[in-house]
């Protein structure tokens, strides 16, 4: 063979199957090339040798929707938070089961920003249904954070009874931690809630969103949604 080809137009020959299904297959990370998986439908090849995995399923690849454990020492841009979802730093124990892809790295979108200041869950999706949940209908999405404070013995004795007055749901987790749940919080809304009851807010972090919770997703580390978990 003198002249390269595409990898669809290779894989179809060798299968056979039509180029639709040939680009489904290597799309879905099924196809490797000399031993390295190529999920480009267009790559070039020669004399390579092209193997279709014995495990292939010919469906086509679904978007995604990545949670990630935002550090509390980390750059709160998009760019930079996004640069932390990738093979590296996938969870060891992530339990949604899905065959990682590079594709799902891609045209990824931050959703439901956290407070300013705060670490902890942040939702990066390619899922337009997602994306409409966490933004449009973000009225309807309770988010809960812990909060460390700090205040005068009196202002942390006469809290609670002030609980009651504010836009949220507002307890004690122990003697310096708030846990707040509160419905699409404003930017610097949690501050202000804390600061309306003479506490300091040291530290936050976001821990759920509607029904998805962070659980045990360590630090720096990211997770696929999982196909049961809804916002």
């Amino acid at each position: 063979m003198s002249e390269s080809v595409r990898l669809s137009k290779r894989l179809a020959e060798l299968v056979p199957c039509s180029r639709r299904e040939a680009e489904l297959y290597i799309e879905g990370g099924w196809v490797s090339v000399d031993g390295e998986v190529v999920e480009d439908p267009h790559f070039r090849v020669l004399e390579q040798q092209v193997v279709l995995h014995p495990e292939a399923v010919l469906v086509p690849v679904e978007p995604v929707t990545c949670l990630l454990n935002l550090p509390p020492d980390a750059d709160p841009d998009v760019d930079t938070m996004q640069a932390l979802i990738g093979a590296d730093n996938l969870f060891a124990d992530d339990p949604a089961g899905v065959r990682i892809l590079k594709r799902h790295f891609l045209q990824q979108t931050c959703a439901a920003p956290l407070q300013a200041g705060a670490s902890g869950l942040v939702v990066f999706s390619q899922d337009w249904r997602v994306l409409r949940k966490l933004n449009e209908d973000a009225h309807k999405n309770e988010q809960e954070y812990i909060v460390e404070v700090r205040g005068e013995p009196t202002a942390v004795e006469l809290a609670s009874s002030g609980f009651a007055a504010l836009p949220a749901k507002v307890s004690w987790q122990n003697e310096t931690r708030l846990r707040m749940a509160i419905k699409n919080p404003q930017p610097g809304q949690v501050v202000q809630l804390c600061e309306s009851l003479d506490l300091a807010v040291l530290a936050m972090k976001r821990i759920r969103i509607g029904g998805v919770s962070m659980g045990k997703l360590p630090s720096g580390q990211w997770r696929y949604l999982a196909p049961h978990e809804k916002f």
